[in-house]
């Protein structure tokens, strides 16, 4: 038995692929899909979140982007989308199922000192290869019409893509009722052992659970910002605050970013007119309040950005938190303990990195399992938890 302790993006998606592969699970949350995955927007935007510093990362969400539309056309169907949604073209159940759309990013600028960035930037995906277009702000509106005047320039990452997270994880709860995989709605206490080796997980008590302990051949930690308590892995969580409006018709054709008093926005639209404004970064451990500060800061520089969404009504402010890691990348791979699968520490990057996230750790857990070699097998060392075994 294979045990996923943890119901967000990553755990659910871990989940259906072992699920798929004919392989006993049993999924482990007190709240499946209401922690990070429910605050998160969604973006699918290796390119235009690219740093200087964050080469590994821009190459793991690269590689994951590109398995997004296959893994949203196997889940619309293993969800039953196709019967809804489905019909008119390849990838339609997919599109309006889960909102998964591809037209791109556009990152502006407003005075001198952010064109000057964006240029630097721009020299800089230049030399990754990166596929980028630079515009002028009359250009950026011709794109957006609702873009601030004061707009004087900005980058349009035509690849991005982005999704409704929610819809993703409803999708993923579907499709695992659907092949039968047990949920047990109770928090993981903590780690069975048997000597160095996990065994499985101890539950709290919770209405409708009789077992305080659930044995497994693995456990898959996939609990976010709350790993650390669990196995004493370096994450920590990292809280953000987000704000949902909702227009009678979409404001915005594609995500837009900008820096704004110091601070990164971006405004990420819905199908259905909803408008998504992210997100603070806060490092305040376990705090998931919504506070007046939080929204008065994204409301003050989305109305930089798009002056328009001061008209807009509120349907939605909630706080999440990311699981971080001191270099940014995520944890995935053999646990220091025998029987012990990490698939945590995603940051800012869950959503976008689900796809790869659950291919590398069912690759690893199938039967006859091999070393990944190749691509795989680079990009299972770029995330690789033995990184910080090894610089202890």
């Amino acid at each position: 038995m294979n045990v996923i302790v943890g119901g967000g993006v990553i755990g659910l998606s871990v989940a259906w692929r072992l699920a798929r592969e004919g392989l006993p699970v049993t999924v482990v949350d007190p709240a499946p899909a209401r922690g990070a995955s429910h605050a998160a927007a969604g973006m699918l935007a290796p390119v235009s979140e690219v740093s200087y510093t964050e080469e590994p990362l821009l190459r793991l969400g690269a590689a994951s982007l590109g398995r997004w539309p296959a893994f949203a056309d196997e889940l619309a169907a293993d969800a039953g989308l196709d019967e809804e949604f489905g019909g008119s073209g390849p990838g339609e159940a997919a599109r309006r199922g889960l909102d998964l759309r591809a037209d791109g990013t556009l990152d502006v600028a407003f005075g001198a000192d952010d064109l000057a960035a964006l240029d630097e930037l721009a020299a800089f995906m230049d030399k990754l290869g990166l596929r980028v277009e630079r515009l002028t702000g009359r250009e950026c509106r011709r794109l957006e019409p609702m873009l601030a005047p004061s707009v004087r320039g900005g980058l349009l990452a035509p690849g991005d893509a982005w999704v409704d997270p929610r819809r993703v994880t409803a999708a993923l709860l579907a499709a695992l009722d659907r092949l039968g995989v047990p949920l047990v709605r109770a928090r993981a206490a903590g780690l069975l052992r048997d000597g160095e080796t996990v065994t499985g997980v101890r539950l709290d008590p919770a209405p409708g659970v009789a077992a305080r302990e659930l044995a497994a051949e693995r456990v898959v930690l996939a609990a976010g910002a709350w790993s650390g308590e669990l196995a004493g892995v370096p994450v920590r969580p990292v809280k953000g605050q987000i704000m949902r409006l909702r227009s009678p018709q979409p404001l915005l054709g594609r995500c837009v970013r900008g820096t704004v008093h110091g601070a990164p926005v971006y405004l990420v639209p819905r199908g259905d007119g909803e408008l998504v404004l992210g997100a603070t970064q806060e490092e305040l451990g376990f705090d998931t309040r919504v506070t007046a500060g939080g929204l008065h800061e994204l409301l003050r520089d989305a109305r930089e950005l798009v002056p328009g969404v001061t008209e807009l009504e509120v349907a939605d402010v909630v706080a999440g938190l990311r699981p971080g890691t001191p270099d940014n990348l995520p944890l995935i791979g053999a646990g220091e303990a025998p029987g012990l699968v990490l698939a945590t520490g995603h940051h800012r990057g869950g959503v976008l990195l689900a796809p790869l996230t659950a291919a590398l750790v069912t690759a690893g857990l199938s039967p006859g399992a091999e070393i990944l070699t190749g691509e795989e097998g680079e990009l299972a060392e770029l995330c690789s938890p033995a990184r910080f075994r090894e610089i202890s």
